[in-house]
């Protein structure tokens, strides 16, 4: 069980929440974690070699909305552990609510209770409170979240990232070949932030990006870019259309419809999906599909995964359980070492792991690193090209 730590601190939590939630209310989100990608290399507890690790675990239990998520991130959090070998993890789960101000009170009451790292929250705004909340207490927060903006100071992200998947798909194109490409996105926060991945990939990866097209999520809107990205491949000879749509959405089915219909046409144009299409499979046998390349994770490793979840818990998880399985599988493998320093950012940036989805690891600015394979569809069917790496040194990273 973890330590309690003096009742001073314990009595000055109302007004730390409030506090909390008083800078929620003036800006969302906030970004004190984050501070811009500041090194991670500095802070850290220190645990003590040979004794469990105390872990917090924060989830949005009560939200009746991501109620299952929670139950399902808890479920792998406890498989990993289950799974460490010679680690012993002292877990403790504490419900954030959904909301910021709940995660930053939470945050605080757990580093409290003992909790020498804090894994989670789920969703952007309730980590950075989280982080912001304990970064005066030297405790690192490894959240659940993708949004790159809160990253940095004591705050590392878990989830995939548009950074690390543009330019794993960019540095694939460059080695087949490709050189100008045409980016299709909606004109929402998700497809800006893509367009930026994407363009930045490209930079990155020495392709010109020729246009970059946005579109309203309606009939009109996604015929008026089908014409102007058709127009823009044309007029700057591009060899590859690089969409950002996510799958799921409404609009790529017209999209992969529509293009096709202007005269972007697969086979003389190749087609990038920044989201895995495989989530999709009724698009595989629209005209756009065909040959289209997006990154997935390590296939083997995650069904491997979906199959010890379902052999314990009856139900397949849910696809972000991973992310606590790959938080513990990675505070367990640090701890093994016997240092005290175990989760310090300096140790929680120098090492690889392997996780439900392959190897990753955690950068200096707060971000991860993800080995991904490279898909087609090929003949209606999903097909790898180029395998996820199980190194850190080879290809995809």
């Amino acid at each position: 069980m973890f330590t309690v730590l003096p009742r001073l601190r314990k009595a000055m939590r109302p007004l730390a929440a409030l506090t909390a939630a008083g800078i929620l209310a003036a800006c969302d989100p906030i970004t004190t974690a984050g501070l811009g990608g500041a090194s991670s290399n500095a802070g850290g507890a220190a645990i003590q070699v040979g004794a469990p690790v105390p872990v917090a675990l924060l989830v949005p239990k009560s939200d009746s909305g991501a109620a299952p998520v929670a139950n399902s991130l808890e479920n792998a959090a406890r498989l990993a552990m289950a799974e460490l070998d010679g680690v012993e993890i002292d877990l403790r789960v504490y419900d954030t609510s959904g909301q910021a101000a709940q995660a930053a009170s939470v945050a605080q009451q757990a580093v409290d209770d003992g909790a020498k790292i804090i894994l989670g929250p789920l969703f952007s705004e309730a980590a950075n409170a989280a982080g912001a909340a304990v970064a005066d207490e030297n405790v690192n927060v490894l959240s659940f979240s993708n949004t790159t903006a809160i990253a940095g100071g004591n705050v590392f992200i878990l989830g995939p990232t548009f950074a690390n998947t543009a330019d794993r798909l960019m540095a694939h194109a460059r080695k087949q070949g490709k050189k100008r490409i045409v980016v299709v996105y909606s004109d929402d926060v998700p497809g800006q932030f893509g367009k930026l991945a994407i363009e930045q990939a490209a930079t990155v990866n020495g392709i010109q990006v020729v246009s970059s097209e946005g579109y309203q999520l309606s009939v009109p809107g996604v015929s008026a870019v089908a014409q102007k990205a058709a127009a823009a491949v044309s007029s700057g000879q591009a060899d590859s259309i690089f969409i950002t749509t996510d799958a799921t959405n409404a609009a790529m089915p017209m999209l992969l419809n529509q293009l096709p219909e202007n005269g972007v046409t697969p086979g003389q144009v190749q087609y990038v999906g920044l989201t895995r299409w495989d989530v999709r499979p009724d698009l595989f046998t629209l005209p756009g599909a065909e040959g289209a390349w997006f990154a997935i994770p390590d296939v083997q490793r995650q069904d491997a995964f979906n199959q010890r979840y379902a052999s314990k818990y009856g139900t397949a998880p849910h696809p972000l359980a991973g992310l606590a399985y790959d938080g513990i599988s990675a505070i367990g493998m640090l701890a093994k070492r016997g240092k005290s320093d175990a989760l310090t950012g300096k140790s929680l940036t120098s090492a690889g792991f392997t996780g439900t989805g392959g190897v990753f690891r955690l950068l200096n600015n707060g971000v991860n690193q993800r080995a991904l394979a490279v898909a087609s569809i090929q003949n209606n069917q999903m097909v790898i090209l180029d395998p996820a790496p199980s190194s850190l040194s080879g290809t995809g990273f």
